[in-house]
C-alpha cells in the first residue's frame, strides 16, 4: 500500500510516454456548478486531477451524463482536458441514486467509443456506478482499470441506516469493482481499512489523497467582509446534507458567546426558504437560542470561497462520516485552523494539535470545548493555522497528486501488460 505522503515527481517525468486517459465520473461533472445535494467534492477532484494530469503532458477525456439537453457532446475544460457528456438516460438532472437503470447504456457508449478511434490507454472511474461502466467497458476491450471510490455503501448504510437511498445492490457491486479492477485508488487509509472488510485486499490499493489549489487557496488574498458585531466567525462549507453536521455546529453555538456561525452551501441564496433542511436548520437555530447567530449563505461561487475561509477564524467540520473532505485542506491551505470530527479521510488530514483538533462526531459540546480553546487564544489559531498551510503544500497539492496517480497508472500498465504476455 503505498504511504499517503507524496514523492516529487522528480525531472525525468516528461520523459515518460504521454498517456490517453479515460477519466469516468457518472453523475459528478467537472463542469458542475457546486453546492447541490449531488455536486460537491468529486466534481472538484475530477477537475483538478484531469487539469494536473494534463500539465503532466497526458491527454484526459473526462465521461459525465449528459444532464441537460443543451450540451454539447464535447466540451474543452482546459488544454489537454476534453469533457464528453455521455447520452444515458433522460437529458436531465436525475438523483444519483436513480442512475443505476442508465448504467448498461453508459456502458454500451463508452464501449463503441472506445472501439472507433477514442480508445484509452487506461481508465479511471470516479464513483460506484463509473466503476460498474467502466468495468464493462474494459473487461471487453482489456483495458487497464483503477477505480476511486468516493465514497462506500458499507459506510452510508452504517450512518444513515433506513434514510440510506443508495440501490440494494450498491455494496455487493462495489466489492465486485474492487475484485474487478486492475488497481483501488483510494483516498485515506480509513478507506482501504473499510474495504478490506468487505472483501477487497489491501494489497490491492494505493492510497492517493484529494489535493488541494496551493495558489487560488493560500493565507494572503482578499478577505471576505464580516459586516457583523460578532468577536469570533466561525465557518461550515458544503453540502447542505444532514451527514454534514451542521446541526451540530448549531448546537455547539449556544457554548460559544459572541461568536457567529456562518453556513456557505445548498441551494442558491434566494431559495433557501424552500430547503427542507435549511428550514430543519433554522428551526434547530431558534430553539437553540442562536437563530440571530446564524447566517445561512446558499451556494457561493467558487471563484469566492478563499476569501471566505481567509475571513474565519475557525473552520468547522464537524460531519458524521466524510470519505474524505476537501474542506479542511482548503482552510488549511488559507492558514485556518480546522475543527474536525474524526472519521475518515479527516483522520489523515487534520494533524490534531497541530493544524487543528479532532472531536468525537455527533457530539455538539466537545466541538465546543475545542472551539473555544482556540477562540481563546489568538496565538494558538495563529500557529495552527502555519502549520496546516506547511501540511498542506508538503503533501496535498495537485502537482503531487497528480504524480502519485500517474505512478499507480503506471504500475497498474505494467501489471496488465504483463498479465497480458503470460496469456
Amino acid at each position: 500500500m503505498t504511504s499517503s505522503r507524496l514523492r516529487s515527481a522528480g525531472p525525468s517525468r516528461r520523459a515518460r510516454r504521454p498517456l490517453s486517459l479515460a477519466l469516468v465520473s457518472e453523475h459528478a461533472s467537472p463542469l458542475a456548478t457546486l453546492g447541490g445535494v449531488d455536486a460537491g467534492g468529486q466534481n472538484v477532484h475530477v477537475a483538478c486531477l484531469a487539469g494536473a494530469l494534463a500539465d503532466r503532458g497526458h491527454r484526459v477525456t473526462v465521461y459525465t451524463r449528459r444532464d441537460a439537453p443543451d450540451l454539447p457532446e464535447r466540451t474543452a475544460l482546459r488544454p489537454g482536458v476534453m469533457v464528453h457528456h455521455v447520452p444515458a438516460g433522460p437529458a436531465e438532472h436525475l438523483p444519483k441514486d436513480e442512475l443505476l437503470p442508465h448504467m448498461r447504456e453508459f456502458a454500451c457508449y463508452l464501449l463503441l467509443q472506445w472501439q472507433h478511434g477514442r480508445r484509452p490507454d487506461l481508465v479511471h472511474s470516479h464513483y460506484w456506478m463509473s466503476g460498474l461502466a467502466s468495468l464493462t467497458a474494459a473487461r471487453e476491450l482489456w483495458l487497464p482499470m483503477l477505480h476511486t471510490y468516493h465514497a462506500l455503501g458499507t459506510v452510508k448504510k452504517r450512518h444513515q441506516g433506513g434514510a440510506d437511498t443508495s440501490p440494494p445492490s450498491r455494496i455487493g457491486l462495489e466489492r465486485e469493482i474492487g475484485l474487478g479492477c486492475d488497481r483501488v485508488v483510494a483516498t485515506c487509509r480509513d478507506e482501504v481499512a473499510e474495504l478490506e472488510l468487505m472483501g477487497v485486499p489491501a494489497g490491492k490499493a494505493d492510497v492517493v489523497p484529494c489535493g488541494v489549489d496551493t495558489e487560488r487557496f493560500r493565507p494572503d488574498g482578499t478577505v471576505a467582509g464580516r459586516g457583523t458585531t460578532h468577536r469570533h466567525r466561525l465557518l461550515q462549507i458544503g453540502r447542505l446534507v444532514p451527514r454534514k453536521g451542521v446541526a451540530v455546529s448549531v448546537a455547539a453555538l449556544a457554548h460559544l458567546p459572541g461568536a457567529e456561525l456562518v453556513i456557505a452551501g445548498g441551494p442558491e441564496p434566494g431559495l433557501l426558504d424552500g430547503d427542507p433542511e435549511a428550514r430543519r436548520l433554522r428551526e434547530l437555530a431558534r430553539t437553540a437560542g442562536v437563530a440571530d447567530r446564524v447566517r445561512f449563505l446558499g451556494a457561493v461561487p467558487c471563484t469566492d470561497v478563499p476569501a471566505l475561509l481567509r475571513s474565519a477564524d475557525v473552520v468547522l467540520c464537524p460531519a458524521d462520516y466524510e470519505p474524505f473532505g476537501i474542506v479542511p485542506l482548503e482552510a488549511m491551505a488559507c492558514g485556518r485552523p480546522v475543527v474536525a470530527s474524526a472519521v475518515g479521510g479527516q483522520l489523515d488530514t487534520v494533524a490534531d494539535r497541530e493544524t487543528g483538533r479532532l472531536v468525537p462526531p455527533g457530539d455538539p459540546r466537545a466541538l465546543a470545548d475545542a472551539v473555544a480553546g482556540l477562540l481563546a487564544d489568538p496565538g494558538l489559531r495563529q500557529a495552527y493555522g502555519a502549520a496546516g498551510r506547511l501540511r498542506v503544500t508538503s503533501r496535498y497539492g495537485w502537482e503531487l497528486v497528480a504524480a502519485a496517480t500517474e505512478r499507480a497508472y503506471r504500475s497498474a500498465l505494467a501489471l496488465h501488460l504483463t498479465a497480458a504476455g503470460a496469456t
